[in-house]
């Protein structure tokens, strides 16, 4: 038992802490060379929360996991709307104020549906991974144009960036280096290293569960993998609620979403091209969509997700893990 769960929670410790060093370090560094906080907060700090999943997939991928690689993508996304933002909801409704985070929700909404779209008639190829990082780049250059305006109505890549610095200031842009640029890249390398460690781990430890208990890799990845790869987004989220900032957590999950399925899924398209398991393709790809769906329609409707509204994608997440569970 012990060689099964020392290196699956091993990981997960290693994952959450390299990329904690990995987004530290390599702020500093952007930082010390002169870019703009914006950029940084858009692009660096938004990626960090992503940084566990991101090399979880590509490493179950490259280990021929592909259950946990996409098990992982898609029930991170499943975890962030029912789990994450039903807690969020749960512990100070969230206000969704912005009209660009509707937009937002539009867009994690329609590329839930562009993934499931493809995974259901072709392969995940190193074309369709190209299209979905192309993607990313063109929302987060939109994002970055909306937040340079005048009166910038914040969207949810700025919130997800300011949810990270709100757990951890150390991830704010500092005004002069605190670090120099050496100091701040071995902190991000050591960050990378862990990380890719950590994944290591993880979908080894996912791999012997499996193995041992008879559960299909797919549903280790939907379930164990995707929780642990998202604690980061349950912390920020948490703590975005507590501090009554509704449309920071909001930004968050969303945010997350958008990089989980388009960077995410493109990288992992791009690196360890495959096919996405049929019993994803089949069901849970719908439920990411329908659970996409209903917290869009919750942000829309009173424009604010209410307790009640997080009680029900909660009890959604019970019954969805009870649905799967063998």
């Amino acid at each position: 038992m012990l060689e099964i769960w020392l290196p699956l929670i091993g990981g997960l410790v290693l994952l959450i802490a390299g990329g904690e060093l990995l987004v530290r370090g390599a702020v500093q560094v952007a930082t010390g060379l002169g870019v703009s906080p914006l950029v940084i907060g858009l692009t660096l700090v938004g990626f960090g929360t992503s940084t566990p999943e991101l090399v979880t997939s590509v490493q179950a991928a490259l280990s021929d996991a592909p259950g946990i690689a996409y098990g992982n993508i898609v029930g991170s996304s499943i975890a962030n709307i029912l789990l994450i933002a039903g807690i969020a909801a749960l512990l100070s409704p969230i206000i969704v104020a912005s009209s660009a985070l509707k937009r937002d929700g539009l867009v994690m909404l329609a590329v839930a549906v562009a993934f499931a779209a493809a995974a259901a008639v072709m392969p995940m190829g190193r074309a369709v991974g190209a299209v979905f990082i192309l993607a990313l780049v063109g929302y987060i250059f939109l994002a970055f144009r909306q937040e340079r305006a005048a009166t910038p109505d914040h969207g949810a890549v700025y919130d997800k960036s300011i949810a990270l610095q709100e757990v951890d200031p150390a991830l704010a842009p500092p005004a002069p280096p605190q670090a120099s640029l050496l100091v701040s890249a071995l902190i991000a390398v050591a960050g990378l290293v862990l990380v890719v460690f950590g994944g290591k781990f993880l979908v080894d430890g996912a791999v012997s569960l499996a193995r041992g208990f008879g559960i299909s890799e797919t549903v280790i990845g939907l379930t164990i993998v995707a929780v642990g790869t998202s604690m980061p987004e349950l912390v920020t989220s948490i703590v975005a609620g507590l501090k009554k900032q509704g449309d920071v957590a909001f930004g968050n999950i969303v945010g997350s979403n958008i990089y989980n399925i388009l960077g995410i899924g493109g990288f992992t398209a791009l690196i360890a091209p495959g096919v996405v398991p049929a019993e994803i393709v089949s069901f849970d790809n719908l439920v990411m969509i329908g659970v996409s769906l209903a917290l869009v329609a919750f942000a829309w409707t009173g424009r604010r997700i209410a307790r009640w509204e997080g009680a029900v994608l909660l009890a959604g997440y019970l019954v969805y893990v009870w649905a799967i569970w063998p």
